[in-house]
């Protein structure tokens, strides 16, 4: 009689902003999950109620789900990643909980728009803990950990900047450290990537803001969640290892 054939493990990938389940972090779990990863997800349900679209907390208990049904196991991590403890803990646990990681997908975000005038200095510090310093932490914490296979980083990243001074300041310092993990991480058989998805509409368009954008859009449309994740995806898979260091636009065209 033959022995039973090993089943391989499925990689594990931490995906942070996976709260909600029309945001981009739910859509990216969704396509990961598919394509045979384990998760952990990282939330922060008190950011979501002060955003307009409020606190959703039933919205990670039905992701999972979701998840679960497709065969992914799957892990809830919630994290305050304004805390400079949050970020280490949140790899460490993520990696307790579901062994050790091979994904890292940045697509949490502090983002409250204002500009040069009218910036507090509460909401520049809070933009650059959450969106820069948190992400340096994660990235360094999931290079730390990582095996001999190696690993790849995505980051979400954006080209805001007038009247949205914090957000696209921390998102653009954000670029730099992705360009200095992938030369930094490399030898380690780490790839890491910024990608800019455009704008996609997860609930905080209003509706003359949505059609103006479609209007400027070559496809006619917005993205989506689920076009973001097929770029993410790509990356993390061993097809898109090869691609790093790079700033990608993933928007259909928007930016042409």
């Amino acid at each position: 009689m033959e022995p039973p054939v090993e089943v391989p493990a499925r990689p594990v990938a931490l995906v942070t902003g996976a709260g909600r389940l029309a945001g981009i972090g739910a859509g990216i779990a969704r396509h990961l999950a598919a394509d045979g990863w384990d998760l952990a997800l990282a939330y922060w349900h008190p950011y979501d109620a002060r955003m307009p679209w409020g606190s959703q907390p039933d919205d990670v208990v039905r992701l999972i789900a979701e998840l679960e049904v497709i065969g992914a196991r799957v892990h809830l991590l919630p994290a305050d990643l304004a805390d400079p403890a949050a970020a280490e803990k949140l790899v460490a646990d993520a990696v307790e909980l579901a062994g050790p990681l091979r994904g890292l997908v940045l697509s949490h975000a502090e983002s409250v728009d204002s500009g040069i005038l009218d910036t507090t200095l509460e909401s520049f510090e809070r933009h650059f803990a959450v969106n820069t310093r948190a992400s340096w932490q994660l990235i360094a914490a999931f290079a730390r950990q990582a095996t001999d296979d190696g690993g790849a980083i995505v980051a979400l990243t954006s080209d805001h900047t007038a009247f949205n001074l914090p957000y696209g300041a921390s998102k653009g310092a954000l670029d730099r450290i992705v360009i200095a993990a992938a030369r930094e991480l490399g030898p380690q058989g780490i790839s890491a990537n910024a990608l800019n998805p455009g704008p996609v509409d997860t609930g905080w368009m209003t509706p003359e803001l949505r059609d103006a954008l479609a209007e400027r859009q070559p496809t006619g449309r917005l993205g989506t969640p689920a076009d973001v994740a097929a770029t993410v995806a790509f990356l993390l898979s061993p097809a898109g290892r090869w691609v790093s260091g790079q700033l990608i636009k993933a928007d259909g065209g928007f930016s042409a």
